[in-house]
C-alpha cells in the first residue's frame, strides 16, 4: 500500500493536478488577457482537413494572457509581431493595437519582472513579441525546441535563448509552473508537435487556456483538425484529454483566437481572481 501511495504522489506531483498544498493556496492568484492582435482570415477552410468551412470567412483574435502568482509572473504567449502595432492592418489582415510591454507598463509591470514566458508553440502569431522579455525563462514544449532550433524562420524571435544568453525549459511533460498545483502547462501535442494548453486555478473557478488545440468555436463543436497540423492522431488524442480535463475539472474554457472566449475574461485592465 505505502508503493502504492507513493507512487501516486510522484505522479500527482508531476502532472501539477494535486490540490495546493496547505497555505500555499493563499498565494494571490490573477490572470489578465492581453491584445496581441487581429488576425483576418479569409479562408477557414484551412483549418479542418475534412472539407468544412471552405471559403467562410472570420475574423479571430491573437490573445496573450499574464498570470501574476504572487511576485512572480508568467506571461502566455506573445501575439504578433511588435512591430505592427499601431501600423494600418498587413497584406495578410494582421493588424496589431498595442504591445505587451506597454500594456504591462499600464498595470505596473516592466518586460524584466516577467519570471516565465510560457508559449503553447512557435508560431508566428503566437510568438511575435517573445524577443521582448529576454529576462525570462522560456518554456516551450521539448518538441517544439528541436523544431525551434533548426527552423530558420524561428530563429530571429528566439535568438537570445538559441545563442544562450536565456534560460529555457523544454518540457517533455506537464509543468507545475510555480510548485502549487495551480497553474499548469499542459502538454496536446498535434497541432505542433510539442504545443501546449495553461490550466489556471482562479479562486473564482479554474480557467483552461486553448493555445490552438482549437481556432475558434464551431471548430471545436466538431473536433476539428486543421490541414497544416503535424499528425491528426496527436491532435485528436489532445481534443479528448481537453475536453475531459474541461468536464472534470468544470473549467472556462477560452479558445485563444476566439472572440467571444476571450470574452469571457475581464476587460484590460480589470483582472480575474
Amino acid at each position: 500500500m505505502r508503493k502504492i501511495f507513493l507512487a501516486t504522489a510522484a505522479f500527482l506531483a508531476l502532472t501539477g493536478m494535486q490540490n495546493p498544498p496547505s497555505g500555499v493556496a493563499d498565494t494571490p492568484l490573477s490572470l489578465w488577457r492581453l491584445d496581441c492582435g487581429t488576425l483576418d482570415i479569409g479562408d477557414l477552410g484551412v483549418f479542418s482537413d475534412t472539407g468544412l468551412y471552405s471559403g467562410e470567412k472570420k475574423t479571430l483574435v491573437a490573445s496573450c494572457y499574464l498570470v501574476q502568482h504572487g511576485d512572480r509572473l508568467l506571461l502566455w504567449d506573445t501575439g504578433v509581431d511588435g512591430a505592427l502595432a499601431r501600423k494600418p492592418k498587413d497584406a495578410q489582415g494582421t493588424f496589431l493595437k498595442e504591445k505587451i510591454v506597454s500594456q504591462l507598463q499600464r498595470i505596473g509591470f516592466d518586460a524584466a519582472d516577467v519570471t516565465y514566458v510560457g508559449i503553447s508553440h512557435y508560431h508566428y502569431d503566437h510568438t511575435g513579441q517573445v524577443a521582448d522579455f529576454p529576462d525570462a525563462i522560456l518554456l516551450t514544449g521539448k518538441g517544439d525546441w528541436e523544431v525551434i532550433k533548426v527552423w530558420k524562420p524561428a530563429e530571429p524571435r528566439f535568438r537570445h535563448w538559441l545563442s544562450g544568453g536565456g534560460k529555457v525549459e523544454p518540457l517533455d511533460g506537464d509543468k507545475d509552473v510555480f510548485g502549487d498545483g495551480r497553474v499548469t502547462i499542459l502538454q496536446m501535442p498535434g497541432h505542433t508537435e510539442g504545443h501546449q494548453a495553461l490550466l489556471v486555478r482562479l479562486a473564482s473557478g479554474p480557467v483552461l487556456i486553448s493555445g490552438d488545440q482549437y481556432h475558434f468555436t464551431e471548430n471545436r463543436e466538431v473536433g476539428g483538425v486543421p490541414s497544416f497540423n503535424v499528425d491528426r492522431a496527436d491532435t485528436l488524442a489532445s481534443h479528448d484529454r481537453f475536453e475531459k480535463l474541461a468536464k472534470n475539472l468544470g473549467a472556462k474554457v477560452i479558445i485563444q483566437h476566439e472572440p467571444g472566449d476571450v470574452g469571457k475574461l475581464p476587460a484590460f485592465p480589470e483582472a480575474a481572481k
